[in-house]
């Protein structure tokens, strides 16, 4: 009787260890798709951050190609380039304060001009306004920090 549990225990104990090396290689398997998992997720975050870098520097090299055409090396050629954008600005400008002038004195008959004030300066010239300075304010405060970094 004792060698016949003696052969069973020796041939169930004889299992054990491919039993192991299956569990093993179940978890080697399991740790190396984790593994490639994770490869593959920083890969594709790498790429990602890769094709980012591409396009800010493919909008720098266009905005550096786009305004090297303001400089032809010639001061008076150069000088009229810089000058069209603030003689158009003054020229609308003082377009728009005549405007303003004609209809102040198209409303007004003898009274002062602060009874006329909010029909002559109403929500849509002070978005005008806003927007214009904005503009001129920011487009100077972003070339600043573009030609800084």
């Amino acid at each position: 009787m004792i060698t016949l549990l003696a052969s069973i225990a020796g041939f169930i104990s004889s299992i054990i260890p491919e039993l192991l090396k299956l569990l093993k290689d179940r978890n080697d398997k399991k740790h190396e798709l984790a593994i490639l998992d994770r490869q593959i997720e920083h890969s594709k975050h790498s790429n990602a951050k890769t094709l980012e870098e591409i396009h800010v520097s493919q909008g720098l090299l266009e905005q550096a190609s786009l305004y090297s055409t303001y400089k032809s090396g010639n001061l008076f050629v150069d000088a009229i380039n810089a000058s069209v954008r603030p003689i158009l600005a003054y020229s609308f400008f003082i377009m728009y304060a005549g405007v303003k002038v004609v209809q102040y004195r198209a409303i007004t008959a003898s009274k002062p001009l602060v009874e006329y004030l909010d029909i002559i300066w109403n929500i849509d010239d002070q978005a005008i306004f806003a927007g214009i300075i904005s503009f001129y304010f920011g487009h100077r405060t972003f070339s600043k920090f573009w030609r800084n970094r």
